[in-house]
């Protein structure tokens, strides 16, 4: 992938047939990470008392509005990745391939999210993102 943007994120197709055994029973393995990662959140929500010690730079907080149309976009496309995910999930499971199309789209939506992320929140680099999935 070629870009001028300063943050890239890329993921190789997978060529080879996919286990598809494995992916019938990855649903399964994620229900332990779930559960520790939600109460691990949800902890960490609860006990942290001392957000109003932490200061703001104007430029920083100009950036997260600058980025609210990104994640309006994000959001519908974040329910677009979810249901693409669940059909590739099903599509593996019965020709143990990953659909070539829906792998770019779900990898593009991943790419735009860290690109709006690094600008707004982590502050990597002050040029605005792009409306693209690549």
């Amino acid at each position: 992938m070629v870009t001028t943007y300063p943050v890239q994120f890329d993921v190789d197709f997978p060529t080879r047939p996919l286990n598809r055994v494995s992916t019938a029973f990855r649903i399964f393995a994620a229900i332990p990470i779930v559960i520790v990662l939600s109460a691990l959140t949800s902890a960490l929500m609860q006990g942290n008392d001392h957000m109003g010690d932490i200061t703001l730079a104007t430029g920083i907080l100009f950036k997260w509005f600058l980025a609210i149309p990104h994640y309006v976009v994000l959001f519908f496309l974040a329910i677009a990745a979810v249901g693409a995910v669940v059909i590739a999930w099903f599509a593996i499971l019965f020709t143990g391939t990953y659909p070539r199309a829906l792998f770019h789209f779900v990898v593009g939506v991943i790419r735009w999210n860290n690109r709006v992320a690094s600008y707004a929140f982590l502050l990597v680099t002050d040029k605005y993102p792009p409306f693209r999935l690549n």
